[in-house]
Formats: structure tokens, C-alpha cells, sequence
């Protein structure tokens, strides 16, 4: 609520509109009274004062006088001068000062409620702008470590972005890793002591060695680390700039850079173990080129992972260690990767596309000498993007399967690719029938949502973007989706719904008009009154009064 304070040394004045003026209708909580400025300073610092009307021609020290006082003592007060003089001095000086209006006396009760109730207004506007900044600036800290980890998993599963898009989302959520540099890959596997952990002791474990790998390889490293898609962790590692700088002056510079990693890595399985009471696995990949690289480096990961048995020892392994071609795919493998993708061909629904490309892998591996290690490559190509258009969805895959998705502790499915194929096909019809299914009713669902979330509350807090915000769309797709549905647009039935409900009450209730207003979300009644006469032809007080 607004508090004000009137100034004048003619105290009829400030008693006057003390009792004449509207306050409470107009929002004004408290109405203090000053007959000079150094009584008026006296109350400002002692009450949380947000508007001074103030007479300019006063003994001693006059209003423009105070008004400066008060401009370099408490900026955010806003300020009304009242004289008896039309001087332009008068009103220019005002306006250097950045006061809010100046009026003549003797005072206009309606011109005066006019510009008290803008300075209200503008008041408002500001602290909801306020509020809003620091709402977001709560939220994006409060949400930095899901959107960071939202990020990752996209990147992992093979989602693409323009660089320029990457290079802003990295940079609003604070990850210090830029686009096109050189990045090592470290998966974490927790050792056997965590397995009996139940998701929210676990999801503490993962926090706590998140933690401890940004302290032990902020010696050297740029930092990201996040849980990955499948059971195990990712941290992102590049070279901080001034120790490359160092390094690079080096004839030896990508030894130097192993051991300083590799000394880095010993010191962190050792922190876990100390602090945590239990092992790591650690798989690091080769160097690879930011964010073009990821997902076929997170593959790589993972199946080194299987092939090694390392998630048994609690050891750390260097990728580049292993024989070559121990990892790489067989040729008939590459029609995985070749455009339309899976994850493309799921996201725009082609079912019977996506049916084809994944039965045509499995016919030519058929053909071919495959191992363990290619049917582990089709599976992690498959689930990745099963896993991508889930999320997408906001959906879980353990939603529509609850099998199959747990290779690093469950191999089975890769034993045989007979049972591989069977599960990718069948998982590709069980997303073909939720996903149809769901697209069918979704706008209508939806529709039928967002007319309950606004019938429940028309308050000042019911916006076409608070509305978005709690059904999880962008507000101009909303907006446009509900205009496709109903014939009219989102704000306008929010407007229609707050009339309807205002024609209510004055129809049933004895409230006031600046009760109804401020029910209905509007701040100012003089504006609701303007959109009332504009959809029944009368203001609320002539519609009330016929």
C-alpha cells in the first residue's frame, strides 16, 4: 500500500485533502501532514513515505528545496509540487528536479486524484518490475543447475543448435566452455558402495562429486558437470586460457596436458573416496571440438565403459590408451548418423521413416562380423533418441518402458541382436502410439487448461505470460494455438472473463468500485471503469445506479 505525505505551511491546505481526497480507493494506505520541510524530513525518515506533495513557497526552506533534499536522500520517492504561482520558473526548475506533476493552487480535487493516481500507477509498475527482475534473477539461480543439466543432456542425446545459439545459452547459464575449443569428456561411474542408495540420496552423492570435481579441477580447467542420460556422470573440461597460454609455449604441450589431467583425476577419485566413503570410475575421452563433437564422444564413453569392465575395477581410464579401432563402428553402422536422423525422424513423427531406418541397420549388421560393442553402438544411437523426444515431450522413457534402459548395470540386451531389434521396434511402436495419441487431444487439453486456470483467478497476476508460464509454452505459441482453437485471442478472453465477472458483482454484491478493481487485477479504477463502458456502453457506476 501507498503512503504519502502532504507539506505545507498553510495547514487548512494539507488538512483539506487529508479529508477530502479518496485514499483508500485509490490505494493509499497512510496520509501524514508536515508544515514545514524540516518537519517533513523528520517524518520521511522515520516512515516508508513513497509520494510528497509539497506547497513550493514555504518560509525558510521552500519545496524545491526539499524536493532536492529528498531526490539525494531517497531517489525512489516520487514528488508532487503545488503553488499558488503560474510561474515558468516555477515549472521548469520542477522538471529538473524530475518531479512527478505540478499543479496550481487552490487545488482541483479531480486533476489532483488524476495525478496521484498516475504516480500510483507508475509506482506499482515499477515495484512489479522490480519484483519481476528479481523474481528472474532468483529463478535463473535457483533453476541455473536444471537448465545447465537440461543443456548437457541435449548435447549428449545429439540435439543440434546454430553456434550463436549455443554460444547465448552457454553464456546466460554461466558455463565458462566456448564454441569450436578443445574439451576432454570425463564419465563417472559411482562404485558399488552407492548401489543401495535410494534417488534422493543418490541425486546428494552426485551433487557432492559434482562439487568435488569443480574444486579439484578449477586448478586448471573450466569446469561443467552434470548427471548424464544414462546411469553414470559427465564433466566437460577445458583448458582455463591462461594456463594454455602457459602450456602452449610447451614443445610438449598435449603431455603436459594429459599428466596435469591425469594428476587432476587421481586427486579427485581420491577427494571421493576420502569424503564420500566410496569409488569412482572414471573413462576420459580424447580431445574433441566443442559442441560438434559431444554426443559421438558421450557414445564412445559409454561404450568403453561395457567393453572395458571398468565400472568393476573403480579405476581411471584414458581413452586413447585402447588399441585402435577397439572402439569404432563397423561401416554399416553409418546410416545411423546419415541424415534424416533418427531423433529427426522421430521429433517430426515419421513413424514409418523411423520404422525403416532403424529395421535397415539391423538388416545390414546382419551381414556383417558384429560384436558386442556394435550392437552396444546401435543401442546407445537408439535409446539416445528415444530418450531426446521423451524429454521433449516431458515425458520419461521408464514412462513407456521400464526395461531395457540400464545397460551399465543390466547387459543383457546387447547380448543378441535379435532381442535388440525386437526391443528398438517395439519401443518405436509404444512411442508411436503415446505420442499419437497424446498430439491428439493435446490442444484441446490444453485449451480447456488454460480457460480453467483463468476462470480460477482474474487477479493482476493473470496474464497471457503467467498463463504460458503454468502451462509450459511460449506465450506467443499459446496465444496462437488458442486464437486457432476458440476464434479469439487469449487476451482478449481474459479481458471478456474479468467483465463478466465484474458485471457479477455489481449486479449481486454491494462492493465498492475500488474493491471490484482491485479484485480484478486492474490498479487503477479509473481505467477499469474505461473498460467497462467499452464492453456495456455504461461505467460501472451508471450501470449500478440504473
Amino acid at each position: 500500500m501507498i503512503e504519502v505525505l502532504l507539506v505545507d505551511d498553510e495547514s487548512y491546505v494539507t488538512e483539506s485533502l487529508a479529508a477530502t481526497i479518496p485514499w483508500q480507493e485509490l490505494g493509499v494506505k497512510q496520509v501524514y501532514q508536515a508544515s514545514s520541510a524540516a518537519e517533513a524530513l523528520s517524518i520521511l525518515r522515520e516512515q516508508s513515505v513513497d509520494i510528497v506533495v509539497s506547497d513550493i513557497r514555504m518560509p525558510e526552506v521552500d519545496g524545491l528545496s526539499l524536493i532536492e533534499a529528498i531526490n539525494q536522500e531517497w531517489p525512489h520517492i516520487r514528488s508532487m509540487l503545488l503553488t499558488g504561482y503560474s510561474d515558468f520558473e516555477y515549472a521548469k526548475k520542477a522538471i529538473q528536479l524530475q518531479a512527478s506533476d505540478y499543479i496550481l493552487k487552490p487545488v482541483d480535487d479531480e486533476e489532483f486524484i488524476a495525478s496521484l493516481s498516475s504516480m500510483i500507477e507508475s509506482l506499482k509498475e515499477e515495484w512489479e518490475a522490480s519484483d519481476k527482475y528479481n523474481q528472474m534473477l532468483y529463478t535463473m539461480k535457483s533453476e541455473s543447475g536444471v537448465l545447465r543439466s537440461n543443456l548437457m543432456h541435449d548435447l549428449l542425446l545429439g540435439r543440434t543448435w546454430s553456434k550463436q545459439t549455443i554460444s547465448e545459452k552457454l553464456q546466460q547459464y554461466g558455463i565458462r566452455v566456448n564454441v569450436d575449443e578443445p574439451v576432454v569428456m570425463l564419465l563417472v561411474q559411482l562404485g558399488h558402495q552407492f548401489a543401495h542408495y535410494d534417488h534422493h540420496s543418490s541425486t546428494l552423492i552426485e551433487f557432492a562429486v559434482g562439487n568435488i570435481a569443480e574444486e579439484i579441477f578449477a586448478e586448471a580447467f573450466e569446469v561443467w558437470h552434470s548427471k548424464a542420460p544414462h546411469e553414470c556422470m559427465v564433466i566437460l573440461l577445458s583448458l582455463q586460457s591462461s594456463y594454455q597460454t602457459s602450456m602452449e609455449l610447451a614443445v610438449d604441450f598435449e603431455q603436459q596436458r594429459r599428466s596435469k589431467l591425469q594428476e587432476l583425476a587421481g586427486q579427485f577419485r581420491k577427494q571421493v573416496s576420502n569424503y564420500l566413503k566410496g569409488d569412482i570410475s572414471t573413462v576420459i575421452t580424447g580431445w574433441f571440438s566443442f559442441p560438434d563433437e559431444v554426443s559421438a564422444a558421450y557414445r564412445a564413453g559409454l561404450s568403453t565403459f561395457i567393453v572395458s569392465g571398468l565400472e568393476e575395477q573403480g579405476s581411471i581410464l584414458f581413452m586413447e590408451d585402447l588399441p585402435v579401432g577397439s572402439n569404432a563402428p563397423v561401416k554399416s553402422l553409418e546410416m545411423l548418423y546419415k541424415p534424416p536422423t533418427l531423433i529427426h525422424l522421430l521429433e517430426s513423427k515419421q513413424w514409418e521413416a523411423a520404422r525403416q531406418k532403424v529395421s535397415d541397420v539391423f538388416a545390414d549388421l546382419e551381414k556383417t562380423r558384429y560384436s558386442r560393442e556394435h550392437l552396444y553402438e546401435v543401442y546407445l544411437s537408439v535409446t539416445n533418441a528415444f530418450m531426446y523426444i521423451a524429454h521433449k515431450q516431458g515425458q520419461f522413457v521408464y514412462q513407456i518402458d521400464q526395461s531395457g534402459f540400464d545397460l551399465l548395470h543390466d547387459q543383457s540386451m546387447i547380448l543378441s541382436l535379435d532381442k535388440l531389434r525386437a526391443w528398438s521396434i517395439g519401443m518405436l511402436e509404444k512411442f508411436k502410439a503415446e505420442l499419437s495419441a497424446s498430439d491428439h487431444y493435446t490442444r484441446s487439453y490444453i485449451i480447456k487448461e488454460v480457460q480453467e486456470l483463468v476462470s480460477s483467478d482474474l487477479g493482476q497476476d493473470t496474464s497471457v505470460k503467467t498463463i504460458a508460464d503454468k502451462v509450459y509454452l511460449h506465450p506467443v505459441y499459446l496465444s496462437k494455438i488458442y486464437k486457432a482453437e476458440t476464434g479469439e485471442s487469449l487476451g482478449d478472453y481474459i479481458i471478456r472473463m474479468r467483465m463478466e465477472h465484474a458485471l457479477y458483482l455489481l449486479k449481486k454484491t454491494n462492493k465498492k468500485i475500488y474493491e471490484i478493481t482491485a479484485e480484478l487485477g486492474y490498479q487503477n479504477p479509473q481505467y477499469f471503469s474505461k473498460m467497462f463502458k467499452k464492453h456495456y456502453g455504461l461505467t460501472p457506476n451508471e450501470f449500478r445506479d440504473q
